[in-house]
């Protein structure tokens, strides 16, 4: 089960992560309308997939609760490269598996290479190779 929290949608700020369609994305833009005579302040947030960069725009009221990821931040190393999956070791706790390699990771992803991967929503991925 992947690991969430709940936060108001006031409280966002660009570069928080969000879930939306669940679909985990970072926050590249925040617009807060006024308070009008019957109503409460709403947010329209612009976001982008973390995993697959789609663009997602949602509007909420500022009180609304929004589901906010845990997002690991880890390192491994790199075992083997079959294709477009490496064998990785992750360096705390010497747990091998398979994890996919994103296109533009892939000429930089050797065999001994150390990569920094997130787990996103029990998804791991390649985000920098060292």
């Amino acid at each position: 089960m992947a690991e969430t929290k709940l936060v108001q949608a006031g409280d966002l700020k660009v570069g928080s992560y969000v879930i939306f369609d669940g679909i985990a994305c970072v926050v590249k833009d925040i617009q807060t309308s006024k308070t009008g005579k019957h109503g409460s302040s709403k947010c329209r947030i612009e976001a982008v997939g973390l995993i697959n960069s789609q663009k997602k725009i949602q509007l909420c009221p500022s009180s609304d609760n929004i589901q906010v990821p845990i997002i690991e931040k880890k390192n491994a190393q790199v075992l083997s490269v079959h294709g477009d999956t490496a064998t990785v070791m992750d360096n705390e706790t010497f747990e091998t598996f398979e994890i996919k390699i994103s296109e533009e990771h892939k000429e930089a992803v050797k065999e001994g290479s150390v990569v920094n991967y997130w787990v996103i929503m029990d998804e791991k991925v390649i985000m920098q190779v060292k």
